[in-house]
């Protein structure tokens, strides 16, 4: 197949080497007509977190893993009370900025 796309490519008087130099001027002509971009972040800009709100989503993840390796009610409500916490605390937070 490969071989096939050289043998067209000398056939037509231009040996693979010219393709890629021709390809690479189209490139150049489309990079400095259109730009290029840095496609999206790979994280979103988080102005609210500061060490209170990490305090408390620290807080719900030990006790989400206390919950699960407990199983047992208690543990779950506990879970969820710091569930509710983490939520006051953030949205204060992002209320404040």
């Amino acid at each position: 197949m490969v071989g096939d796309k050289v043998e067209e490519a000398n056939w037509k008087g231009l040996c693979v080497n010219d393709h890629w130099q021709q390809m690479k001027g189209m490139m150049e002509t489309a990079l400095d007509i259109c730009g290029m971009t840095k496609g999206p972040r790979r994280h979103k800009e988080t102005w609210w977190w500061n060490e209170e709100v990490a305090e408390a989503v620290r807080e719900k993840k030990i006790m989400y893993g206390k919950w699960k390796r407990e199983n047992m009610k208690e543990a779950r409500m506990e879970y969820k009370k710091s569930r509710q916490n983490a939520k006051r605390v953030i949205s204060s937070a992002k209320e404040k900025k």
